[in-house]
């Protein structure tokens, strides 16, 4: 499935005191994302930004039922998931943040709510848990107030507003902090606006 191809970025990871893992979104690659770290880190960070075999995730919208999205879907979880642990061998998980627009944002809460714990926080620049229904059977641990940012517009064509209010009450019950900005006749785009908020919430 994925080819486990990751950019580095920032301070090695032997010497750094934080972590960001950005995850691009699809028809993307890791170049496209990789610039948004300086938005949010300084020499003191280490950045990590993995590249998706075909430049997409998984293979069809996320909001179809997660079946039809396997084993591409499971393959990219655990290569996320195989990058948070790499990172918490040097870094705490606290320390550790995790961010992704569109495709890469829904990856980033799936992959959060999969594998709750406290995070340093999570920007989440218009995504949602992934599946016609959400797989809250597969969600487990707390985020023991994790802060997690969460943007969309009011008529995304790939996001439903609805899906990223039901993203932010299941990790509010899990014990995030959730912020979810909707910002009216937005494009599918990432907003400056959006990247302050998001930094002055997680950060």
């Amino acid at each position: 499935m994925h080819k486990f191809d990751v950019l580095e970025e920032g301070k090695r990871l032997q010497e750094a005191s934080k972590a960001l893992v950005l995850i691009h979104g699809r028809g993307a690659t890791a170049e496209n994302i990789l610039p948004l770290a300086g938005f949010f880190t300084d020499e003191s960070w280490y950045v990590a930004a993995p590249q998706a075999t075909n430049f997409q995730w998984y293979p069809h919208s996320f909001m179809m039922p997660v079946s039809q999205n396997e084993p591409w879907l499971s393959s990219a979880v655990d290569y996320v998931k195989k990058i948070i642990d790499n990172i918490s061998k040097q870094i705490p998980e606290k320390n550790i943040y995790l961010m992704g627009f569109s495709q890469g944002a829904c990856l980033s809460v799936e992959v959060a709510a999969r594998y709750a714990t406290r995070y340093g926080g999570i920007a989440a620049f218009t995504g949602g848990l992934i599946g016609s229904e959400p797989g809250y059977d597969k969600y487990k641990g707390s985020f023991d107030g994790t802060r997690i940012y969460i943007s969309n517009g009011d008529n995304d064509p790939h996001i439903p507003q609805s899906r990223t209010e039901e993203t932010r009450g299941q990790l509010v019950k899990m014990g995030a902090d959730v912020t979810l900005d909707i910002f009216p006749g937005r494009d599918h785009t990432i907003l400056e606006d959006e990247l302050e908020k998001a930094k002055s919430f997680i950060l």
